[in-house]
C-alpha cells in the first residue's frame, strides 16, 4: 500500500499570477485543494518539502494529507505543473477525498524474473507497452505497484491484463478489452536476418531452373510470317 503523505501549507489571501510569482520567489509553490462538494481552497506550499515528496517516485499516487492552519486535508495529487527550462513545480492540483473514497490512479509496473525468461535469455527484448495501469481502488488502499512476472515467456510471448493479479481491492479502469502490458521480441538483428533469409527464399522460387545449354522458353514459337517462302 501506498505511503500517506504529510504536507502543511497555508492559504493564500491573494490570486493572479503576480502574486503567485512572488509567492515562488520566497520559495513557496501555489496550489489549490477541491473536490468533494466543498469550495475549493487556495493554499501554498513550500517548495523543498514538495520537491523531497516528488522524488520519492510515488507521490501521483499516495494520499496527502495537505494541513491548512491545523485543519487536515486528506487529499490525492492530480497534477504538477514544472517550469518548461528550470523544471521547478509552478502549482498542485489536490483532490479532496474521504477516507474510503474510490480513486482512479497510475500505478507503475515492474518486471521480475527476468532470468527465468527463456526469450530474454536467448536475445529477445521485453518491449514495455504500458508502464503504468489505471486501476480503481479504495483511497485507503493505493498500491505502490503492480508486479509481474516474467518467468516462462520466450520470443513471441504477450502478457496481457487478464494473466496479471492485480493487488487485493483492485480493478482495471478499462475493462472492455484485453489489453497488452508488454512482449517479449527477437533482437533487431535476428529479425534482419529472417527478413533477409525470406526475401532471398521468395527470389529464389521467382526464377525457373535451366539445364545448362539450354535456353528458356518464354512462350509458344512464333509463327513464321506469311509468304514467306520455303528454304
Amino acid at each position: 500500500m501506498s505511503e500517506q503523505l504529510t504536507l502543511s501549507a497555508e492559504t493564500r489571501e491573494r490570486a493572479g499570477k503576480g502574486a503567485s510569482r512572488a509567492m515562488r520567489r520566497t520559495g513557496r509553490v501555489p496550489a489549490v485543494i477541491y473536490g468533494d462538494r466543498q469550495e475549493p481552497l487556495a493554499i501554498h506550499v513550500e517548495e523543498k518539502a514538495l520537491m523531497k515528496m516528488l522524488n520519492t517516485g510515488f507521490f501521483m499516487n499516495s494520499v496527502v494529507m495537505v494541513d491548512v492552519g491545523g485543519a487536515a486535508n486528506r487529499t490525492l495529487p492530480k497534477d504538477v505543473q514544472f517550469h518548461p527550462v528550470t523544471e521547478r513545480p509552478l502549482h498542485v492540483d489536490f483532490l479532496r477525498i474521504s477516507e474510503h473514497a474510490k480513486v482512479t490512479v497510475g500505478v507503475p509496473v515492474r518486471f521480475t524474473n527476468e532470468d527465468a525468461s527463456p526469450g530474454l535469455k536467448r536475445g529477445g527484448v521485453l518491449n514495455v507497452v504500458r508502464h503504468e495501469l489505471e486501476l480503481t481502488c479504495d483511497a485507503s488502499e493505493m498500491p505502490d505497484e503492480v508486479v509481474i512476472d516474467l518467468a516462462g515467456l520466450d520470443i513471441g510471448d504477450s502478457i496481457h491484463i487478464s494473466a496479471v493479479s492485480l493487488p487485493k481491492g483492485t480493478k482495471s479502469v478499462i475493462e472492455d478489452r484485453d489489453f497488452t502490458i508488454a512482449t517479449v521480441v527477437a533482437p533487431s538483428g535476428v529479425k534482419a536476418e529472417a527478413a533477409e533469409a525470406a526475401e532471398a527464399a521468395a527470389a529464389a522460387e521467382g526464377i525457373e531452373e535451366v539445364e545448362p545449354g539450354e535456353v528458356p522458353t518464354v512462350g509458344e514459337e512464333e509463327a513464321a510470317p506469311e509468304g514467306e517462302a520455303e528454304a
